[in-house]
């Protein structure tokens, strides 16, 4: 093939290279660290006061005793003994958000779009093979 057939399908291929290549590693990763990670738990937590300092109290789902004292730049003064939402990590309970989390998994995003590339110009190379 010459011509415009022939540089579309130098092109079809390395994207196919490009995007497979470094695509289906990225989405082993990711599945990795979905695996791996730990949940987010939600309950109710107590907001107290120690040294000048708020914090919040809270009990974890196996009956265990947390509390952390928040930053003041991060968190908004709030009335002692208040009943909060609080999610908080169940691996590592000192990390805690007042906020639903948000569970991106950048790797697997990067996976899904570099290896969709690969196929699709794997599959247009093919295609432009037998026509």
């Amino acid at each position: 093939m010459t011509g415009p057939e022939g540089a579309l399908g130098v092109v079809l291929e390395t994207m196919s290279w490009v995007g497979l290549v470094p695509g289906i590693p990225m989405l082993i990763l990711g599945w990795i660290v979905a695996k791996r990670r730990c949940k987010w738990a939600k309950t109710t937590a107590e907001v107290f006061e120690a040294g000048g300092f708020q914090g919040f109290r809270w009990s974890g789902g196996d009956g265990s005793q947390h509390s952390t004292l928040n930053d003041p730049s991060e968190v908004p003064i709030m009335d002692v003994g208040a009943q909060v939402e609080l999610y908080y990590d169940q691996c590592h309970p000192s990390r805690w958000r007042l906020k639903p989390p948000r569970h991106d998994n950048h790797a697997l995003l990067i996976g899904w779009i570099l290896t969709g590339t690969g196929l699709l110009s794997t599959v247009a190379g093919f295609m432009l093979m037998m026509f």
